[in-house]
């Protein structure tokens, strides 16, 4: 991730590998603020044999296209909206940026001709887990098994949450799941 306030949304992509048993790296690399560091990191994810790489970034958005520019291993970048809380004083009043990932989500899914990046949705980094998980399915069998066995695990979730819904009504539900 380029930031530390991106860690919020990346962690999302942690959790789908960790549930996955499927090691991973995470580390800081601003395209910006360190661009030596990018490079070496890039070097660095080759030398280990890296499969795959999710880079996060908010605004201009550089760290996935950078990074893809210094390896051959895929990249998946997930575009996070800016957050402007670092306040010193804690408040309730949370902004984001003027342009909603917009920037972010344009700015990686826009890579030129030679240069290619995978996009997810804006602040979508377990997608980008998942997607990193289908990449790694076609080297390792099992993660087959289990990616079949988690879309089934959502298929159901759904229908139980369907139910649930239909039994409670609407409002109640509501109520009851995002108190």
């Amino acid at each position: 991730m380029g930031s530390s306030s991106d860690s919020r949304i990346m962690k999302n992509a942690a959790e789908i590998l960790d549930e996955f048993k499927i090691v991973h790296e995470d580390q800081i690399v601003s395209a910006h603020r360190t661009p030596s560091r990018l490079e070496e990191y890039a070097i660095h994810a080759e030398k280990m044999n890296f499969r795959v790489i999710i880079a996060g970034a908010g605004g201009a958005a550089h760290l996935p296209g950078m990074i893809a520019s210094h390896t051959i291993i895929p990249v998946i970048g997930v575009p996070i909206m800016v957050y402007n809380d670092k306040q010193t004083e804690k408040t309730t009043n949370v902004k984001f940026s003027s342009f909603g990932g917009l920037d972010s989500l344009l700015s990686i899914s826009e890579m030129p001709s030679g240069s290619s990046v995978v996009a997810v949705g804006v602040n979508k980094a377990g997608n980008a887990g998942i997607y990193a998980i289908k990449i790694l399915a076609n080297e390792f069998p099992e993660l087959k098994k289990q990616l079949k066995q988690h879309r089934i695990k959502n298929h159901e979730m759904v229908l139980k949450e369907s139910e649930q819904m239909k039994k409670q009504g609407l409002r109640k539900f509501v109520q009851k799941k995002f108190k």
